[in-house]
């Protein structure tokens, strides 16, 4: 089977098919991987690793399968009259980095300016949670949050800001446990204005 073109917002668009593999093949890559590793993967406790691992695999990469744009499309215009910041705070992020596949976990702070419109405020949860579930960087996530925001709902401004462990430089190389990273991205008011920039600021506790 091929996989469709990806055109999410910020994300990016494949040129050429590509062919998905079977779950029987993604298991035997396992069993490669955990043979390289130095075990046995025929051993007793190893023998259903491969289903466990394509499983959660399904789990954790599932925003793949599911397009953040749909879920901004349902929007409601009777708002009477306002017009400041809709903010949610500590949003879960549970990711993988793109270089080393590791996890990266922390938290998402997601604020907009409305226009004529707003939208479910567990809708721009699971934005977030959507672009978490795929292979990331924490500054390419935060950027194709704030895009999906600023494409559906054509706000005054949007801003995202991520705080986050990443476990590819806590539990290997560097070997730092308490550093975390910090990444945002502002659009219209919030980029232009200085007051409400710092507003989002003080209300995620940075």
């Amino acid at each position: 089977m091929t996989m469709d073109k990806i055109t999410t917002p910020g994300s990016y668009e494949r040129t050429e098919p590509l062919t998905r593999p079977s779950r029987e093949e993604a298991e035997d890559a396992v069993r490669t991987l955990l043979a390289w590793a130095g075990d046995d993967p025929r051993r007793e406790g190893l023998i259903d690793t491969p289903k466990r691992v394509v499983k959660a695999y399904e789990e954790w990469f599932s925003g793949y399968t599911e397009d953040p744009v749909a879920y901004l499309s349902r929007t409601f215009d009777d708002v009477q009259g306002y017009d400041d910041l809709v903010m949610l705070r500590e949003i879960d992020v549970e990711s993988h980095c793109e270089h080393h596949m590791a996890p990266f976990l922390g938290k998402a702070y997601v604020a907009y300016q409305p226009t004529d419109a707003v939208v479910g405020i567990s809708k721009l949860a699971r934005v977030v949670e959507i672009f978490a579930k795929r292979l990331q960087t924490q500054e390419t996530m935060t950027a194709q949050i704030c895009d999906a925001i600023t494409e559906s709902l054509a706000p005054a401004g949007c801003a995202v800001l991520i705080d986050a462990k990443h476990q590819c430089m806590t539990t290997r190389g560097v070997h730092h446990p308490d550093v975390s990273t910090i990444t945002t991205q502002f659009t219209g008011v919030f980029k232009t204005d200085k007051d409400k920039r710092d507003r989002f600021l003080r209300l995620a506790g940075k």
